[in-house]
């Protein structure tokens, strides 16, 4: 009987998200408003019916603990579970994690416990909706011991992939890890033949088959390929894999966006407000699981709104709003302009008490302040906004890097969670 268990990779320190990982795991970011990137690869297993699922991390692991633990909660007849397994120390081994597949190989006695026939191993930092339940299916056809999700791009796009080349048969042959610019690559090309019926038509301009960095191994073969010093999958363990092993592609011409930058996460957030997000949240069949927080519905007085996601629990005066995600518990004041802003919104409301302490103190209340503008922004959890703020609205180039009481990154202003920014700033 097959017994798939999946395996979430949640990444290190996640410097690609910095300063958004600062006091929390990669997996545990806030995304779309409510929902968490580690909702994601859940959300993928438990709607293809695979229940049995471990995340694997190291950092910063306290609030991602409380969100699986109060979200991903399994009745006794399903056998299902969500567990973290971090970093930890035993008698045989001391160091942290090395990399992707150095982590699968130190958890490898809890995977045990659970005697999967295949092991899924998934990315904690995607965006797609993928029918996992089709491609286990498919691998075990096949026949093959390792199979790749594979993902149609340009060539454009395949300098910062890994490119697989594959036979007439889908079998991969060869494989490039983010090949330069220059790079003569157009013997890799796959034959279109091999694009599935029942998924989305492709752009001919994609020509080559880019490494989804999620894999489905045969549980046996899985211990074999990292029975030695190798620690990461895409840089190793896979090309290995290829040469020695029958490893098969699985096509997927759907949806899909790493988001583990701040660039591609500030763009693909901003996105699902467009007019065609090109990711549809709203598949009542395939529905993206999160916490349920029982907030009342959110509440808007005299705004104007367009192209923009609010969710529950905010409250929102007199504001012009364009282009932005407003997340959960977001209070914004009379006056405000938001224009290009992903706002994550509030843990918590303030009470009477905390905001007469907040006017005591000289700090502003949490949200944003009245008559404040921002432009081109990530203001994350708790942050609090000060009244008459301009932020990001002159059309300046502006310096990427470390400002104190908030980042630049990639020219987005970044305002990290429970940050500062007194009334009257100019950024």
């Amino acid at each position: 009987m097959n017994k798939p268990l999946a395996i979430v990779l949640g990444g290190g320190k996640g410097t690609r998200l910095f300063p958004l990982t600062k006091e929390r795991a990669k997996p545990a970011v806030p995304f779309g408003g409510k929902y968490r990137l580690v909702d994601i690869p859940i959300s993928n297993c438990i709607n293809s019916g695979i229940r049995q699922v471990y995340i694997l991390t190291q950092f910063n692991t306290a609030s991602l603990h409380n969100h699986i633990s109060s979200t991903f909660i399994f009745d006794v007849f399903s056998n299902g579970f969500v567990e973290i397994l971090a970093a930890e120390q035993t008698f045989d081994n001391n160091s942290w994690y090395q990399g992707t597949a150095d982590a699968v190989r130190k958890n490898f006695y809890h995977f045990h416990d659970q005697s999967p026939s295949h092991y899924i191993i998934l990315s904690g930092d995607q965006l797609y909706r993928m029918d996992l339940a089709e491609m286990l299916n498919k691998h075990i056809e096949s026949g093959a011991e390792v199979t790749i999700a594979a993902t149609p791009v340009s060539r454009q796009n395949a300098t910062g992939l890994g490119i697989i080349s594959a036979d007439k048969k889908g079998r991969a042959v060869s494989f490039i890890e983010k090949p330069d610019p220059e790079d003569d690559i157009s013997h890799m090309s796959f034959d279109r033949s091999l694009l599935p019926e029942n998924q989305p038509k492709v752009d001919l301009s994609k020509e080559y088959l880019a490494s989804m960095g999620m894999y489905i191994f045969n549980a046996k073969t899985l211990e074999k390929v990292l029975d030695n010093n190798y620690t990461d999958f895409g840089k190793e363990i896979i090309p290995i894999a290829i040469g020695e092993r029958y490893v098969n592609t699985y096509i997927f011409t759907g949806f899909w966006e790493d988001i583990g930058t701040i660039k591609a996460f500030y763009e693909t957030n901003l996105n699902l407000a467009s007019l065609t997000p090109a990711f549809n949240f709203y598949d009542e069949k395939r529905p993206i699981y999160t916490h349920r927080r029982h907030l009342a519905a959110t509440k808007m007085n005299f705004c104007t709104i367009s192209q923009s996601l609010a969710a529950e629990g905010s409250i929102i005066t007199n504001a012009s709003i364009v282009n932005s995600v407003i997340g959960i518990r977001t209070l914004i004041e009379s006056g405000a302009n938001l224009d290009g802003v992903y706002c994550m919104g509030a843990n918590f409301y303030e009470t009477w008490e905390q905001k007469k302490e907040n006017e005591e103190q000289g700090i502003p209340n949490i949200g944003i302040g009245r008559g404040t503008i921002v432009r081109k922004a990530i203001i994350d959890l708790n942050a609090r906004i000060g009244d008459g703020c301009r932020l990001g609205i002159d059309p300046i180039g502006r310096k990427d890097g470390d400002y104190g009481y908030y980042w630049i990154v990639d020219g987005i202003i970044v305002i990290p969670k429970n940050g500062i920014v007194p009334a009257g700033t100019i950024i």
